[in-house]
């Protein structure tokens, strides 16, 4: 999102506005605001609004619309957060406690909280949260409130977003729930429905690229090779560095990964396939 490039309209239907576009990249998106004299197979420059974004079953096209603007690079994550007025610093890497902490909580589609736990799942037409638990129904939904508004948060959650929370049969409980969840996600631009009779509310909020369960649910053998580099680059003895995955995992990972790894850490790389691990449980050592 927020690409500016210069790309070939191959389809409009007449008299409407939006059609599809393809890039040089040979990559196509849908447009829109396309102006009553541009004709298929004229150039056009173009933003991206929202990225592409692959999900079971489908693979939903980026969203563009016509600018007059010089062609330039999608934003960075920093220049992203500077321009929302964050302080910003680039690292190498983030705390291994943390990132590894959210990898597994994204990769699952759980999350724990005090007296309960979320199911977190994308669907086509939404990303739905469970709230489940053994407290009280009230008790229970109050008691998600902070953990579903750290994970929104965290795993970049947008779009159209389902909670399903216990069902509430008082009107005041329920309303109590929603001013709680209003509260927690007072600085987070979105629309919201109120809680129904059967505890579900829907959030929508803009959508500009996929979450990181978009990111890593749907390439999953990509997304363990991705933390398998990353734990790899953690392993200090010396050494030959010894890496053993899944085969899949091992077909993902790029060579420009590889050299890489070996250039940061000035070592030797050695592989072994084990088609009995599951895909997240690669590990790195380093031997003789």
């Amino acid at each position: 999102a927020g690409l500016i490039d210069d790309a070939r309209l191959i389809s409009r239907q007449a008299g409407s506005k939006r059609g599809t576009v393809r890039f040089e990249s040979g990559e196509e998106a849908l447009v829109s605001g396309l102006t009553r004299q541009a004709s298929e197979g004229a150039p056009i420059c173009v933003v991206v609004t929202r990225a592409a974004i692959a999900e079971k079953g489908r693979f939903k096209r980026a969203q563009c619309r016509v600018v007059a603007d010089d062609p330039r690079p999608a934003p960075t994550l920093a220049e992203r957060l500077s321009a929302e007025g964050r302080d910003v610093r680039v690292v190498h890497r983030f705390p291994d406690n943390e990132w590894n902490l959210l990898f597994a909580q994204v990769w699952d589609g759980t999350v724990e909280f005090s007296g309960g736990s979320l199911t977190i799942s994308p669907t086509p037409a939404m990303t739905l949260i469970d709230v489940d638990g053994t407290a009280a129904p009230t008790q229970l939904a109050l008691s998600a409130i902070p953990a579903i508004a750290d994970a929104i948060r965290r795993f970049a959650l947008a779009g159209s977003i389902g909670i399903d929370f216990p069902t509430l049969e008082a009107k005041a409980d329920r309303q109590a729930v929603d001013e709680a969840l209003s509260a927690a996600l007072a600085d987070w631009p979105h629309q919201r429905t109120a809680m129904n009779g059967f505890g579900f509310i829907q959030l929508v909020a803009k959508l500009e690229r996929p979450s990181l369960l978009h990111r890593i649910g749907n390439n999953r053998a990509s997304a363990a090779a991705r933390l398998l580099m990353r734990q790899a680059e953690g392993v200090t003895d010396p050494g030959v560095l010894l890496l053993t995955a899944h085969p899949a995992v091992r077909a993902a990972v790029l060579p420009d990964w590889e050299e890489e790894l070996a250039r940061r850490m000035g070592r030797s790389l050695r592989w072994e396939a084990d088609p009995a691990l599951a895909l997240h449980a690669g590990f790195a050592q380093a031997v003789v």
